[in-house]
């Protein structure tokens, strides 16, 4: 029988949230614990896949290789997301390659294992529409942005989308934890680490931030949403 804890994290995963106790520790019986360690490639762009991968803890990094071999960080996932679905819905090999960003946590579902709980549980697949379908809409509204703003402009929708993935909200204020580094907010930009640092002590010198270390706050979300989020 799953222990309390697994059973716990993964009722906070939006598949498993209306599930029983019950059902969810069947689900977790049949997952193998992985644990990896800071800038571990979990998954590899193409290659053939079986499994899908449900973070207890820890962030990820979802990048894909551009023409050039540079490496284009798509989004971030933290607790309680999930990723690797394409590939046990279609049998075909990964999108995209995820790269662990810290020392995180993860449960592994195998292919046959995963079906056979779809047809168990018909309301996972429903949950499962639900979060692919507002990753579509947020990767649409990702790409407009970095397609029509300027470079100040790519480097706020950039932090928005990451505070939206792995921030949370305390009051107005939306608190980061830990900002990805500077080469890696410019991959998700589009633009130069010299321009990331530039914006940022723009943003800072604005009080539209406010900086100590990798923690950021942003005190009215809303209101640098409303700047930079067209």
């Amino acid at each position: 029988m799953a222990e309390e804890r697994i059973v716990r994290l993964l009722k906070k995963v939006p598949l498993f949230a209306r599930m029983s106790d019950v059902d969810v520790a069947q689900v977790a019986d049949r997952c193998m614990h992985k644990n990896c360690h800071k800038d571990q490639v979990i998954l590899v762009e193409e290659e053939l896949g079986q499994t899908l991968f449900i973070i207890l803890r820890g962030t990820v990094k979802i990048t894909r290789g551009s023409d050039e071999g540079r490496e284009v960080i798509i989004t971030m996932l933290k607790s309680g997301d999930f990723f690797g679905e394409l590939s046990i819905l279609d049998g075909k090999g990964r999108s995209a390659s995820v790269v662990s960003m810290e020392e995180s946590e993860l449960l592994t579902l195998r292919r046959n294992d995963f079906l056979h709980l779809l047809e168990k549980y018909p309301q996972i697949g429903v949950e499962m529409l639900k979060v692919l379908a507002d990753r579509i809409r947020r990767a649409d509204a990702m790409i407009e942005n970095l397609t029509l703003q300027d470079a100040v402009g790519r480097v706020g929708s950039t932090i928005i989308h990451v505070a939206e993935q792995t921030g949370y909200m305390r009051g107005p204020g939306m608190i980061i934890a830990k900002l990805p580094v500077q080469q890696d907010l410019a991959n998700m930009a589009g633009t130069a680490r010299e321009t990331i640092s530039r914006v940022m002590s723009v943003f800072e010198g604005k009080k539209l931030i406010e900086r100590d270390g990798h923690r950021v706050i942003i005190p009215d979300f809303e209101k640098f949403k409303r700047e930079y989020w067209t």
